[in-house]
């Protein structure tokens, strides 16, 4: 079998396959976020010891030989770590807002545009650069006792097998020249973080890969099973959900609402936002628009008006498109938003509500503004050919029609564990094993929209951008 391991933000989960790409089994354990005053951390030994956990599981629950291990997970964040890959303190989530106001200053200083017009990455105050500068100015010793600044996925491997290295697509953001696939030492001034050079993994490229360790705790895969550090978890599911080709697209409807479209056309000009995510194939990029917030979004809505998720879909059925002039800009993260623009102090809106309005229209308002904020993100990205959709979103059927009608083309739906997927494709390419790529990414339906609702979504699409341009105003002053 092969093991595709996801290290979520929320969720760890490890799935196995065969090698037709049927899905055999998952596991999966709930990991803690410790959220106070826009600070978001998590508990490193919690994650690695919920990856065992996983792992122990799965290969308990399909016996047999693991032909290899593809691991993935979560981006951005800071997760610093000993020699030996342990802790040094809590990680830093990629959900975390401290660092706004030094984005603020590089924002207005002209560091946040160079930095994109060098490496193709927008930068926002949960990504590493903006992190590792606020350490530096407010727990130094942190950064001094640690050996590494790793990714999430990063601290997993070494983990597992003793290796500390970080692929290209994790790197992408935001040190990474896409052109050279090595470190802009530059950016890495610009940040004043050149004495702090050495904290940043190796980049092996254009593999990451490794044996689990025969000694230790058992890490829940056989010893010297092969291992595949990445790509992270936006690359691995466009990867599992079969986005190869420039021009096609992928939304991932999670907790944090990603777009991505593949090119081979790298273009530093233009607004700054977003991030082209580079991948195993030199040439050839992911440019990605990650909104900060997709189901949490929704979650937050569904927890304080006491709607159930079971309870979604029958809400969204009953409840007419404009949800009766209910409007909601979704931008609900306490670290604003940094797809496709980069507005740290944005935060949500909701807008006429009254006396009449109903759950069902609270609802449909978030489900429509999610929308409207994803194909603002695939617009920008570049999207000209198919589109596919995964997440946990994709289990509302009547979520993934409202979807379709938004954003006015038809969906490639892939379900299933589509990181963990993605995951061993690309362990397998490193590792010179030859699976049927389009067997493993079939969709699962396609959903066409409805011609009269894709009309209306059109007109209120230009509606939100207007409502959405003056949200940005005022959180300006």
């Amino acid at each position: 079998m092969y093991v595709g391991i996801d290290v979520g933000t929320s969720v760890v989960k490890a799935a196995a396959f065969d090698d037709a790409g049927r899905q055999l089994a998952v596991e999966a354990r709930p990991v803690g976020l410790t959220i106070r005053d826009g600070f978001v951390e998590q508990d490193m030994e919690e994650v690695y010891a919920a990856v065992v956990a996983v792992l122990s599981a799965l290969t308990a629950a399909v016996p047999g030989p693991v032909e290899l291990a593809g691991l993935t997970g979560q981006g951005d964040g800071v997760w610093l770590v000993d020699a030996a890959g342990r802790p040094v303190r809590s990680a830093v989530s990629w959900m975390d807002g401290r660092a706004h106001e030094l984005l603020d200053q590089w924002l207005a200083d002209g560091t946040f545009e160079t930095v994109f017009r060098r490496t193709g990455n927008a930068m926002f105050p949960g990504c590493p650069g903006p992190l590792l500068a606020w350490l530096e100015q407010h727990d130094p010793a942190s950064l001094d006792a640690a050996t590494t600044a790793l990714y999430c996925k990063d601290m997993v491997f070494q983990r597992l097998t003793g290796v500390r290295a970080t692929d290209v697509s994790d790197a992408s953001m935001p040190f990474l020249d896409p052109r050279t696939r090595a470190y802009d030492n530059r950016v890495v001034e610009l940040l004043g973080l050149t004495h702090r050079r050495g904290l940043l993994a190796p980049v092996s490229d254009p593999v990451a890969t490794g044996q689990t360790l025969g000694e230790g705790p058992p890490p829940g895969l056989p010893a010297g099973t092969p291992v595949s550090n990445g790509p992270y978890d936006l690359p691995a599911c466009a990867l599992g959900a079969g986005l190869t080709e420039p021009g096609d697209g992928l939304l991932i409807v999670g907790t944090c609402l990603a777009s991505l479209v593949g090119t081979t056309d790298l273009d530093l000009t233009g607004e700054p936002a977003g991030l082209y995510i580079s991948t195993d194939r030199v040439g050839y990029w992911l440019r990605a628009m990650p909104a900060m917030v997709g189901t949490a979004a929704l979650d937050w809505v569904l927890s304080t008006t006491g709607v159930q998720h079971d309870e979604v879909d029958a809400l969204l059925e009953a409840t007419p498109p404009g949800a009766h002039g209910v409007r909601v800009l979704p931008y609900f993260a306490p670290s604003g938003e940094r797809a496709p623009f980069v507005e740290p102090r944005l935060r949500a809106e909701l807008t006429g509500v009254c006396l009449e309005s109903t759950r069902g229209d609270l609802i449909r308002a978030t489900c429509e503004g999610i929308g409207y904020a994803a194909r603002h993100c695939l617009e920008a990205a570049g999207l000209t050919g198919t589109l596919a959709v995964c997440g946990g979103g994709t289990r509302s059927t009547a979520w993934m029609q409202l979807l379709s009608d938004v954003l006015g083309r038809p969906l490639r739906v892939v379900e299933g564990e589509v990181g963990a997927r993605g995951a061993v494709l690309a362990a397998a390419a490193r590792l010179g094993v030859t699976l049927d790529t389009a067997a493993w990414t079939e969709p699962t339906v396609v959903i066409p929209p409805d011609p009269a609702r894709a009309a209306y979504y059109a007109k209120a699409y230009e509606d939100h951008l207007s409502r959405l341009a003056e949200a940005r105003t005022r959180a300006r002053h």
